[in-house]
């Protein structure tokens, strides 16, 4: 599961052995199984996950039951919460594997410690954080001015390889649609 890791990091900085063998007494490895759960509203986050393998999904459920996903994590992905760990405060979100899943997990002191020891790690991280908020925003001004076939079409080109791994569903409630409305788009596309 490192090795996945370091190849990983090493798409943005070269590691030293000894960088590695820091990272490697960082994280720990977890195995999810489809449906398991990472974390669950309501709990503070203790840890952020890098996923190896697999794809997981986070997301809310709204006081009518519904499920609204913020988005999903596969390969190469990171998930967690960031304010609930920082402030220690419950999270609003909850994360599950939607198949079978590698993780490997992190607590925030131990993110630090490679912060501190390793500046171009540091700086990487930044810019992921920087490119995270701005792939926020424009899925939240997607969401307010484009119609919903566009929103799909546009998934299917940002995504292509997620929107084959998860279910309609879920896909619809990434999107913010039902069911019924992605069934019709994907019809008409064919």
């Amino acid at each position: 599961m490192f090795e996945k890791l370091r190849a990983y990091i090493e798409k943005h900085i070269k590691l030293t052995e000894e960088q590695f063998d820091l990272l490697k007494t960082c994280f720990v490895p977890m195995k999810l199984k489809k449906g398991e759960f990472l974390q669950r509203a309501g709990e503070v986050t203790r840890y952020g996950a890098f996923v190896v393998s697999g794809c997981l999904r986070k997301y809310v459920i709204d006081a009518k039951g519904k499920e609204h996903i913020l988005y999903f994590a596969p390969e190469d992905w990171w998930v967690g919460d960031i304010e609930s760990g920082l402030h220690q405060l419950p999270s609003l979100y909850f994360v599950d594997a939607i198949e079978h899943s590698d993780v490997l997990q992190i607590d925030l002191p131990s993110h630090q410690k490679i912060i501190e020891a390793m500046p171009a790690y540091a700086s990487q991280y930044q810019l992921g954080l920087q490119k995270h908020m701005a792939s926020k925003d424009k899925r939240i001004v997607a969401a307010l001015s484009t119609s919903a076939e566009e929103r799909y079409l546009e998934f299917l080109k940002t995504y292509p390889s997620i929107a084959q791994r998860v279910p309609q569903h879920m896909l619809a409630s990434y999107l913010g649609i039902s069911p019924e409305t992605l069934s019709r788009i994907r019809k008409q596309k064919r």
